[in-house]
């Protein structure tokens, strides 16, 4: 452990995530400390009353479980760190000096709900201003975060951070949590932190709520939105042009006229379970590919009524809750379960997405390279929304279960501050944003009426007609 150290270098922009840049220095790290300074001089703004340095979360698996014990994302953050920021009100972030996902303004007293809308509702200018944006995060370093890399995770002398940018950060974050998770010396290909299990919709519901914010503060627009792709019943790729994510050649190069014709994927290549993230510097990494409809066995995207027989399954999950889960909204909207019966195992909803697309996504671990990934996984997160309001989800609903990392009181790997597993299963005005109504959904489409620019957003209502849109008062975001 005392052999971690750091490679730093000049860097621009940061909220929440792993690991914060001042949390990687050799001091920090054999204090197992990650209590940084805000502005103010004081560790988690304690001066200003904006947090405290208070120990992490109780374990939920006991470190005497020795065959977990070698996993360094198990029981996160307390591999890395015993002592972090606990944030108060509506404070966040790895300092409590950032706010609460939905709230804005120096004392983060100021609540909004953003719409998040389906890429071809947007005006050119709009989709212009969000392709900027995302090449901005593309080339721009994080001034908060660095990335961990290693070629041997056996050996934690090997272990070294290094500086990314703020998408290649996103990015990175998948990846890691997509690691074969590690019982002592032997690498279990089937589990892993983000997927398989009933983490899966509410881990990426975050990582887009981070990439969202990191957006926002990057570059000043407190109003920008994610928007979706609305998938369903599409014969081909209609988004896969120049106009919006942009055309490939018949080996998956994208044209050179596309606005992500120059991107790389960090952390491709040397795809083996001992290693973190070899490819982190540009020229060594691959470049970013797409070819939508070549695979002759995934050839299709899933029809409407796909996402119609997803939604009538009312258990959030089902036993053993990993990807043979029968009758289970999360397994079949994963993509493991036929939709229809709920029983047959197959390859379906977002698992066939990735597969469609090909290149790049379908190389799941790295898949966040593309931008598709966003629209993709912003779409799956409306189904997931307009399950909360059909179902009135709440934390409650999230199951118990012995999966490593998806537990209901674990820690969403890797994030600071701690969002425990079941505190994401609620609606999403909670966390300040809502979806437009593109196409028609079935019972439970809940945004029907709403018609505002991408960036725009509703101000926050103290009531609202639908019981089921209002925040559970069940969320733990320390």
């Amino acid at each position: 452990m005392h052999g971690l150290w750091i490679l730093l270098a000049l860097s621009l922009s940061g909220v929440h995530s792993q690991f914060p840049r001042g949390c990687t220095t050799n001091e920090a790290l054999q204090k197992k400390t990650c209590c940084s300074e805000w502005t103010d001089g004081t560790p988690c703004g304690s001066g200003s009353g904006r947090g405290k340095c208070r120990p992490s979360v109780v374990p939920v698996i006991s470190v005497l479980n020795e065959s977990l014990l070698y996993d360094d994302r198990l029981n996160w953050p307390h591999h890395y760190y015993d002592r972090t920021c606990e944030c108060f009100g509506n404070y966040s972030g790895f300092n409590c000096g950032y706010c609460k996902y939905g709230y804005y303004g120096d004392k983060c007293d100021q609540k909004k709900t953003l719409v998040r809308k389906e890429i071809r509702e947007l005006t050119l200018v709009e989709r212009k201003r969000i392709f900027s944006y995302l090449a901005l995060a593309k080339t721009t370093k994080s001034k908060d975060f660095v990335v961990l890399t290693t070629g041997d995770r056996h050996n934690r002398d090997t272990y070294t951070f290094v500086d990314a940018s703020v998408y290649d950060v996103f990015s990175w974050i998948h990846y890691y949590s997509m690691k074969p998770i590690m019982k002592k010396s032997v690498f279990i290909d089937s589990k892993n932190y983000a997927h398989q299990g009933p983490a899966f919709l509410g881990w990426h519901r975050l990582g887009l709520l981070f990439l969202e914010r990191e957006i926002q503060l990057m570059t000043g627009d407190e109003d920008f939105a994610l928007p979706y792709y609305d998938w369903r019943g599409e014969k081909n790729c209609s988004i896969c042009t120049n106009d919006f994510l942009g055309d490939n050649d018949a080996q998956g190069n994208l044209s050179p006229y596309s606005h992500f014709s120059y991107w790389k994927v960090i952390c491709s290549g040397y795809d083996c379970p001992d290693v973190y993230c070899r490819n982190h510097e540009e020229h060594t990494m691959e470049k970013l590919l797409r070819k939508p409809g070549s695979d002759p066995l995934n050839s299709r995207f899933p029809s409407f009524q796909d996402v119609e027989d997803t939604l009538k399954w009312g258990d959030f999950d089902t036993p053993p809750y990993n990807e043979t889960s029968r009758k289970s909204f999360r397994n079949s909207l994963e993509g493991y379960l036929r939709p229809s019966d709920g029983e047959t195992l197959e390859l379906s909803m977002h698992n066939l997405v990735h597969m469609y697309l090909g290149g790049t996504m379908a190389q799941v671990p790295i898949s966040t390279n593309d931008p598709m990934f966003l629209l993709h996984h912003n779409f799956i997160d409306k189904i997931l929304e307009i399950w909360i309001n059909k179902y009135n989800g709440t934390p409650e609903l999230y199951p118990e279960n012995r999966e490593p990392g998806q537990g209901p009181y674990e820690c969403t790997t890797p994030y600071f501050p701690c969002y425990q597993n079941k505190d994401l299963l609620q609606t999403s005005r909670h966390f300040g944003y809502t979806f437009s109504k593109y196409q028609e959904f079935g019972p439970g489409d809940s945004d029907e009426g709403i018609v505002t620019a991408a960036t725009t957003y509703i101000p926050d209502q103290p009531q609202t007609s639908d019981p089921s849109l209002e925040p559970s008062s069940g969320l733990r975001n320390p």
